[in-house]
């Protein structure tokens, strides 16, 4: 069964820093794809950040360049999303998702076949 854990979300103050995690099992790791997705609140989901695991290959969306970090730690199965200088606008509920068995950097979420339950992020003025 796959399954992808999200944790790591908070209440943080603007300018602050958070770290997510997407940890994950039943599939095989080094040859998936996984990337972030946040929605807000009666809005549709946009995609944060991806990455290729068996090539290291990142997407970042242009609203969190140079502020947050995607990556990955095979032994764990898990990715991190390093989020800095945080804005009261990347309030969202935050959540992974997977595509087994490809090496394509996917940025669209209709590309991923499997999804995290979310973990919400509030950032204060």
């Amino acid at each position: 069964e796959v399954q992808l854990q999200a944790s790591g979300g908070g209440l943080v103050q603007a300018g602050g820093s958070l770290r997510l995690s997407c940890a994950t099992s039943g599939f095989t790791f080094d040859a998936s794809s996984i990337g972030w997705f946040r929605q807000v609140s009666g809005k549709g989901s946009e995609g944060v950040s991806a990455i290729v695991i068996s090539t290291g290959s990142t997407y970042y969306a242009d609203f969190v360049k140079g502020r947050f970090t995607i990556s990955a730690d095979n032994a764990k199965n898990t990715v991190y999303l390093q989020m800095s200088s945080l804005k009261p606008e990347d309030t969202a509920l935050y959540f992974c998702a997977a595509t087994p068995n490809d090496s394509t950097l996917h940025v669209n979420k209709y590309w991923y076949s499997y999804f995290g339950q979310g973990t919400q992020v509030t950032v204060s003025s």
